[in-house]
């Protein structure tokens, strides 16, 4: 296989969980992962940044209240604007995405992310509410253009629960089919 087939993409990962331990960011890497491993299945090899939306709470705010974007959150910023493909995971909690993933998103701005593939990933506290969950999300990103890709990840309590005892088939499953989803949209965005 020649050089050219492995060019590099840039995959941003978004991690929008608090508290400790943050089963967000585990979802994050696992299905961080699984686009890796896609995109080297499909000849290319990802570049991967990891961002914690937890490390920027006040920068966020700060931007929030004044319009004035710190040098750590303009980073952030551009890192996620020049990728590739963007991993989004974030905690649900009452039908709404974790604060620090809105007000991120806010940071953004309009368009910046148009056609930019996103795979979502939610750590739901309840696996009854995921679909409307998972619908609130993705009208967010699409409200910036960004373009989800079609499976969700959805992790519930019972995902946990089995993962805890090496039984995480459903959850290992859907991660797969949305990682290859991501890698196939990297692969057309870039050209």
């Amino acid at each position: 296989m020649s050089t050219a087939a492995w060019s590099p993409v840039s995959l941003a990962v978004v991690s929008a969980g608090v508290g400790h331990p943050r089963p967000t960011r585990l979802l994050a890497d696992w299905v961080a992962e699984a686009v890796c491993r896609s995109l080297v299945a499909g000849g290319a090899r990802a570049e991967v940044e990891v961002l914690e939306l937890h490390r920027l709470t006040a920068d966020l705010a700060r931007h929030s209240a004044q319009g004035r974007a710190s040098l750590d959150l303009r980073e952030a910023v551009a890192a996620v604007v020049a990728a590739d493909g963007i991993v989004v995971a974030t905690p649900v909690l009452t039908a709404s995405p974790s604060e620090e993933f809105s007000s991120f998103l806010a940071a953004l701005g309009d368009r910046v992310l148009s056609g930019v593939p996103v795979l979502l990933a939610l750590n739901s506290g309840s696996c009854r509410q995921a679909p409307d969950l998972a619908q609130v999300v993705r009208r967010r990103l699409t409200d910036v253009h960004a373009d989800p890709v079609p499976t969700v990840v959805v992790a519930c309590p019972a995902d946990w629960r089995a993962t805890a005892h090496s039984d995480a088939a459903r959850l290992r499953s859907c991660i797969d089919q949305a990682a290859a989803e991501l890698a196939a949209a990297m692969r057309s965005y870039r050209q």
